[in-house]
């Protein structure tokens, strides 16, 4: 009968089993471009460059993180209460619809007031969507996979009929809404950082990035430093001790689905106020659906998960450098790449945990001292 595995340590189990995993899923990745006559370590380069070091590459590069951080709080956030949320595409784009329609009624408001009205019209649009599943799942014991994934479907056709219809911009075919008042804005960084006299390459990355930045830190304080917080963690962990606990599991359900849905809408503040300035059909372009990936990889911390959603967000960015610098990297080769990352940190994710905490716990147990 073989002996089971020691537990992980936290720290390998936060960093060093991810690290381990990114690194077979490159190697993996590293083996198919040799495959077709390219050098693995020129393509490693070139994508690494294109993400951080070509001008204008960061800048690229956090502005997709942005969008990984909102949509893989939105998944851990549930995930703590072990909902398995994917349904933030659906309460991404409902945010987009949130966001735009407080940006319209408060055009005629300063910007100091139309902005955070907007920006909170994004979160409060994502967490009803949110609420609706969670609803469903604690009162009538519908299963949170399945409903979250229909109301997806459920907010793209009402988004397509929006777009295409009542909110269609006039004397306009594509589907799109009408550009938002000039208050409703969010400026971008290097417009910020030139009012300092830091002169930087100009890029999508707006200060929503700093209110993802937020957003992972009121995470934390929310989840570990609050008693809604330990409520959360407590239904996940068991919900019968904690219904006996005296602790009310459908409300907490609902709130926590809450929560991450308003997660969730917080992204059309990087795409609809923050580059856009409009709402247009399709924006979330799967940034919910990693999202799941980048939670998963970040083992539902923030610290993890800001490591994991700036690791997608290089993967984008330098992704398309990859396919402009080799003729036979195409586009289709750069989603080979991350469907690898997806596979290792999500279903394979805890694949090398026996032999790493075996390994660990041969250099770490105490020794006994032998007693004559």
């Amino acid at each position: 009968m073989s002996k089971s595995a020691p537990p992980l340590p936290r720290w390998a189990d936060l960093f060093l089993l991810p690290l381990i995993n990114l690194s077979a899923a490159l190697f993996i990745c590293g083996l198919v471009v040799l495959a077709i006559g390219e050098n693995p370590i020129e393509a490693l380069g070139v994508m690494l460059k294109g993400a951080f070091v070509y001008s204008g590459g960061l800048g690229y590069t956090l502005y997709y993180t942005t969008n990984f951080i909102f949509t893989g709080l939105a998944v851990a956030t549930a995930f703590h209460a072990m909902l398995f949320n994917i349904g933030g595409e659906g309460q991404a784009y409902l945010g987009g619809l949130g966001a735009a329609l407080v940006a319209f009624a408060a055009g005629s408001l300063p910007g100091i007031i139309a902005l955070p009205l907007a920006i909170a019209g994004a979160a409060v649009a994502g967490a009803c969507w949110g609420v609706i599943p969670g609803y469903l799942q604690a009162k009538r014991g519908s299963h949170i996979v399945i409903t979250t994934i229909m109301f997806n479907f459920i907010a793209a056709s009402i988004m397509v009929w929006l777009l295409a219809g009542p909110m269609l911009e006039p004397n306009q075919q594509s589907p799109q809404s009408a550009p938002l008042p000039g208050s409703s804005h969010l400026p971008k960084i290097h417009e910020i950082l030139d009012l300092l006299g830091i002169q930087i390459t100009s890029s999508p990355l707006n200060a929503s990035f700093l209110l993802a930045i937020v957003a992972l830190c009121v995470f934390w304080v929310l989840i570990w430093r609050t008693r809604l917080g330990y409520a959360i963690r407590a239904v996940g962990q068991n919900p019968e001790a904690a219904h006996y606990a005296g602790i009310n599991v459908p409300r907490t359900i609902i709130i926590a689905m809450a929560i991450a849905g308003g997660f969730a809408g917080l992204l059309a503040t990087n795409e609809i106020l923050g580059i856009s300035h409009r709402v247009i059909l399709n924006y979330t372009a799967g940034y919910g659906f990693t999202g799941i990936a980048v939670a998963l990889m970040g083992r539902n911390h923030p610290i993890g998960i800001f490591l994991a959603a700036l690791l997608f967000g290089a993967l984008y960015q330098g992704g398309a450098e990859l396919d402009f610098e080799f003729q036979s990297i195409t586009r289709e080769m750069v989603l080979l790449i991350q469907g690898m990352i997806i596979l290792f940190s999500g279903a394979l994710a805890y694949m090398f945990n026996p032999p790493l905490a075996r390994f660990i716990a041969r250099f770490t147990a105490p020794k006994e001292v032998a007693r004559g």
